[in-house]
C-alpha cells in the first residue's frame, strides 16, 4: 500500500489520519514489488547452494529483476537449473519477509561477511551510490529484511528498504530465470567484476507465457540476425565497433528512406546544405558540447603544427574533433550573411554523419553505433514563430511515420532539473520553452508523458513515442526548442522594425538516426519490407526455359518505369525458385508460362501465397508502378487492381 503517498508493506501500522491507497500486483508499483522480491528469494537460493556467495545489488527493473553475485566461477546453465528448483522450494514455503530498522552499527555487524553490503552502508544516502542500489539504502532509517519461516525463524536476511510481497508465495508461477552476465561492481571497471543474473516475474503463469513469447518473437525479427540473413549490412572487425557498412540490398533500403524524407522536406520548405565531418576545437567550445558532452566524443586530432629543421615549433597546431552534432555548422550557415524576418523560418536539412564516442558496452547492432547519419534539421524563426512550426513539425513528423505503417504515438516532453549546471541557459528562457512545447503537445491530442531531467543541454523537447507491431516501444523523433546557441552565436536577423533580433532555433530529427530507424523498420516489418522499400521489388520465374525471353521482355519494362526486377534463370525448378524467393521475402513474383505467352499476361504470385492470373503485361507494369509510388504496406490478390 501507499501510506501518504510512500511505498509501503502490508503489514505497516497505520493510524486514522493516514492517507491509504492500495497498491494492487499487476500495477507497476505492484510489480515492481513481486520482481524485487523475486530477486531477493534468487539471492536466498544462491545462498542456500553456495554459502561463500557475496551479495550484490538485485532491483526491480523493466519487465524483471536481477541480482549481481561475487562468486569464485562464473554460473554455469546447469547452476541456474539448480538455483531454480531451489526459488521453487523457497517459494513453496511462504517464508515471511519481515522489515526491521537497524542502526549502520548494528548492519555491519550483522552482515560482516558480505563486503558489498557494507560498501554500500558506507554510501548510504550519498549520490554515488550504485545504478539500482537505491533498493539498498536511501536518505532515510537503514533496514533489513529478515525471511522467516512460519515458525517466526529467521533462516535468511539482506539489507533492503522494501517494500516486499507479504510472504514467498504470493510470487507464485509466474516467473523464471533469464540469462547470465558479467557485471563490474557499481558499474565502473576499476571494480571487481561480479556475476549476474537475471529473472522476469508476473502476477500469473499465462501473463509469463504471454512475456515469453513476445520476447521469442523480438528475437525471430532481431535485426542483428536479419541483417545477416538477408545480407543487410555488417560490423566488420577491421573498421572497428560500432561502424556499420551497409551491403547493396540494405544500401538500396537506405536510399529509399533517405529520398522519401527528401520529398518531404522539399514539400515543406526546406532547404539542403551539407558541413563536413571535421572541425576546429573552438567550434565546439562556442557551441558548448566541449563543456558538456566531451565524454561522448572522440579524442581530438592534433594538426597543422609547424616544425622547423632544429625541432623548433613555428606554428602552433591546433586540435580538431570529429563532429558528434551538426548544429554548430548550419549556425555558421546562418551566420554567414546578413539575414531578413522575410527569409523566417530558415529551415536546413542535411544527412550529416556524426561520430559518438559510445562506450563498448552500449553498443547494440544499428540501434547503438559510434557513426551514425542523422537526417538533422536546424529551424531558425522568430519569436511569433514558434509555435506554429512547432506544430507543423510535429505533423509532418505524424505524416513520415505513417508512410511506414507506424501509427501508434504518444509524446514525452523532457525538462531540465533546477540547479543542474550541465543545463545551459537561463531559467525564464526555460520555462517558457517548456511551456510552448507543452501546448503544442497537447493540442496534438496525443497521450503526453512527462520525462524530467531528460533535455538536452541547450533546451527541452519533445519526442514521438512509436509503439511497433509487437508493442514495443521506441524513441523516433524529437523536436527540440533551443534559445540557448543563437546567444552563443550570436546570431541575428533584421526585424520589420528595422533593428536586430534574435532567432529562436528548433532542433529537429524526423526519423533520429538513419542507422536505427533502418533497424526499428527492420524488426517492425519482420524482414517483409513493403514493396516500395524492398530491396528487390519483383522476380521473374519461367514456368519453364522456353518462357524466359519474354519474361526478360516484361522485366525489362519494370525495369524501364524504374522497378527493382529481376529474372530467375537458374537450373532449379519452378516451385523452388518460388519458394526460394519467397523466403527471400521478394513482395512479388512473376509466373510465366504458355497460356501467358500466347495472351500477352502474366501471372501475379505475393508473399502470402495468393496468386492473380492473366494480367495483361502493360496493367501489371502499371499497376505494380502505383502501388510502389503509393507506399503500399502489404499486397496481395485484388490490392493491384
Amino acid at each position: 500500500m501507499r501510506v501518504n503517498g510512500d511505498l509501503k508493506d502490508l503489514a505497516t501500522t497505520v493510524t486514522d489520519t493516514d492517507v491509504i491507497e492500495p497498491v494492487t500486483i499487476d500495477s507497476a508499483d505492484g510489480l515492481n514489488i513481486l520482481r524485487h522480491s523475486a530477486a531477493h528469494v534468487l539471492a536466498q537460493a544462491v545462498q542456500r547452494i553456495n554459502p561463500q556467495a557475496n551479495l550484490g545489488i538485485g532491483p526491480p527493473i523493466t519487465d524483471g529483476f536481477y541480482y549481481d553475485f561475487g562468486v569464485e566461477t562464473p554460473f554455469t546453465p546447469e547452476d541456474i537449473k539448480a538455483i531454480s528448483k531451489e526459488m521453487q522450494r523457497i517459494v513453496r514455503e511462504g517464508q515471511r519477509f519481515v522489515r526491521r530498522v537497524v542502526t549502520d552499527e548494528e548492519a555491519r555487524a550483522e552482515l560482516a561477511n558480505e563486503p558489498f553490503k557494507l560498501e554500500l552502508i558506507g554510501l548510504k544516502g550519498a549520490q554515488e551510490a550504485a545504478e539500482g542500489a537505491s533498493v539498498e539504502v536511501g536518505e532515510g532509517e537503514l533496514t533489513i529484511y529478515d525471511n522467516t519461516t512460519r515458525d517466526g525463524e529467521v533462516v535468511w536476511k539482506d539489507l533492503c528498504r522494501g517494500p516486499h510481497l507479504p510472504n514467498t508465495r504470493m510470487i507464485g508461477n509466474g516467473w523464471d530465470l533469464t540469462r547470465i552476465a558479467a557485471a563490474y561492481w557499481r558499474g565502473s571497471e576499476k571494480n571487481p567484476q561480479l556475476q549476474r543474473i537475471y529473472g522476469t516475474a508476473w502476477p500469473t503463469k499465462e501473463e509469463l507465457r504471454a512475456y515469453q513469447e513476445r520476447i521469442a518473437e523480438a528475437e525471430r525479427r532481431d535485426h542483428r540476425k536479419l541483417g545477416a540473413e538477408m545480407d543487410l549490412f555488417s560490423f566488420p572487425d577491421e573498421i572497428g565497433s560500432g561502424l556499420a557498412v551497409f551491403h547493396p540490398k540494405g544500401g538500396i533500403i537506405r536510399y529509399e528512406i533517405e529520398e522519401n524524407l527528401r520529398k518531404h522536406l522539399l514539400r515543406n520548405g526546406y532547404d539542403l546544405v551539407n558541413s563536413p565531418h571535421i572541425t576546429k576545437k573552438d567550434l565546439f567550445m562556442t557551441s558548448g558540447h566541449l563543456q558538456t558532452y566531451a565524454d561522448g566524443m572522440f579524442p581530438p586530432m592534433h594538426l597543422d603544427e609547424v616544425v622547423d629543421e632544429e625541432g623548433n615549433v613555428t606554428r602552433q597546431g591546433q586540435d580538431y574533433y570529429l563532429k558528434p552534432m551538426n548544429c554548430p555548422f548550419h549556425n555558421l550557415i546562418f551566420r554567414s550573411r546578413g539575414r531578413s524576418y522575410r527569409e523566417l523560418p530558415l529551415r536546413l536539412a542535411e544527412f550529416g554523419t556524426v561520430y559518438r564516442y559510445e562506450k563498448s558496452g552500449t553498443l547494440s547492432g544499428l540501434t547503438r553505433v559510434r557513426g551514425l547519419t542523422q537526417d538533422d534539421a536546424h529551424i531558425y524563426v522568430a519569436q511569433d514563430q514558434v509555435k506554429e512550426e512547432l506544430t507543423t513539425n510535429l505533423n509532418l513528423v505524424l505524416d513520415l511515420l505513417r508512410d511506414y505503417g507506424l501509427n501508434d504515438f504518444y509524446l514525452e516532453l523532457s525538462t531540465n532539473e533546477e540547479g543542474n549546471p550541465k543545463f545551459l541557459g537561463e531559467p525564464e528562457q526555460w520555462s517558457t520553452a517548456i511551456d510552448t512545447l507543452r501546448e503544442v503537445a497537447i493540442e496534438s491530442g496525443l497521450e503526453l508523458v512527462a520525462d524530467p531531467g531528460g533535455a538536452a543541454f541547450y533546451g527541452p523537447k519533445i519526442s514521438v513515442q512509436a509503439r511497433d507491431a509487437i508493442g514495443r516501444t521506441w524513441q523516433m523523433s524529437t523536436i527540440q526548442l533551443d534559445f540557448n546557441q543563437p546567444d552563443r552565436f550570436e546570431l541575428e536577423y533584421t526585424g520589420p522594425d528595422g533593428q536586430k533580433h534574435r532567432p529562436v532555433m528548433i532542433h529537429r530529427a524526423l526519423l533520429g538516426s538513419v542507422e536505427r530507424f533502418f533497424a526499428i523498420l527492420l524488426e517492425h516489418y519482420a524482414g517483409d519490407f513493403p514493396l516500395w522499400l524492398a530491396p528487390s521489388q519483383v522476380v521473374g520465374v519461367p514456368v519453364a526455359e522456353q518462357y524466359g525471353d519474354y519474361l526478360d521482355d516484361v522485366i525489362a519494362q519494370l525495369r524501364a518505369a524504374g522497378v527493382r526486377a529481376d529474372v530467375d534463370h537458374s537450373d532449379d525448378r519452378m516451385q523452388k525458385k518460388i519458394r526460394t524467393h519467397t523466403t527471400a521475402k521478394v513482395p512479388v513474383i512473376l509466373i510465366v508460362g504458355e497460356q501467358d505467352r500466347a495472351a500477352g499476361t502474366v501471372s501475379f504470385r505475393f508473399r502470402d501465397g495468393t496468386q492473380e492470373n492473366g494480367v495483361p503485361v502493360e496493367d501489371a507494369v502499371r499497376r505494380i508502378g502505383a502501388a510502389i509510388a503509393s507506399h503500399a504496406l502489404v499486397l496481395k490478390a485484388g490490392d493491384l487492381a
